[in-house]
């Protein structure tokens, strides 16, 4: 299963005159796949309240609102449209722990290295990796992730792209990236009736291959799953002596 390619369109991703345009023409709030309410018990697990997060590919999404009504206290949004990044910035004027900035995601040297704490990526991988020159567009941007992380710092991703799809660019040598994936139905999906199988436990990390993709043995319950990629980031100097993750003080 690679979804890639059914899941793009002819609309160009990664360009920000297409996220001008559809921005201006629908103002309302939208998050894309998840809500947080879902996403929660991921990101309570794996981002601390105190830690400083740069959400990339904002767009118009109360998901950094409701973290911080979750109680985070510093989360710096960027997005490629100039549009979103300016009704994102009006309506939480008043709201200190949101900042936003434009930015492209693949250049975002604004930053110094090692500046946050979490990444979360709902989406935006998604979105160049159906645009022009994806393969570059990924690279760059996921490159600009690990520069920006600290050691022990989180890449949370949230994607459609199953393993064949996600692991060749995030299992990159040079990221130092220890990754766990967790899988999560779309939302509303309810189990066929008569299932005898056991209901799988969402917060479980999902088994992979030694090269990173599903045991032949696993199934996926819904086939519009998302993906979860817990993605963090070792130490190059003691990458065994490193805990797992990142783990809130309050998880959950």
């Amino acid at each position: 299963m690679n979804r890639d390619a059914s899941s793009c369109n002819t609309y160009d991703y990664g360009d920000a005159v297409y996220w001008d345009a559809r921005y201006q023409q629908e103002a309302d709030s939208f998050d894309w796949y998840q809500r947080y309410a879902a996403l929660r018990p991921f990101v309570r697990k794996f981002i601390s309240t105190s830690a400083s997060v740069l959400m990339v590919g904002c767009g118009n999404a109360v998901m950094s609102e409701d973290m911080v009504n979750d109680g985070y206290e510093d989360i710096m949004n960027v997005d490629i449209s100039s549009v979103a990044v300016d009704i994102m910035r009006r309506k939480h004027q008043f709201i200190p722990q949101l900042k936003y900035m434009e930015m492209d995601v693949r250049d975002m040297s604004f930053f110094p290295d090692e500046k946050f704490d979490a990444v979360v990526d709902k989406g935006t991988l998604d979105a160049l990796m159906c645009g022009t020159d994806a393969s570059i567009s990924a690279a760059k941007m996921l490159g600009e992730v690990s520069r920006l992380l600290k050691p022990g710092g989180v890449y949370l991703l949230i994607t459609y792209g199953d393993p064949k799809a996600r692991m060749p660019y995030l299992m990159r040598p040079s990221y130092n990236w220890k990754i766990a994936l967790f899988i999560i139905p779309r939302p509303g999906f309810q189990r066929p009736e008569g299932c005898n199988t056991p209901e799988k436990p969402y917060l479980e990390p999902v088994p992979l291959t030694d090269n990173g993709l599903l045991l032949p043995s696993f199934v996926i319950e819904d086939p519009d799953s998302h993906f979860i990629y817990v993605c963090q980031k070792m130490d190059d100097s003691d990458l065994n002596n490193i805990a797992p993750y990142p783990l809130s003080a309050d998880v959950l």
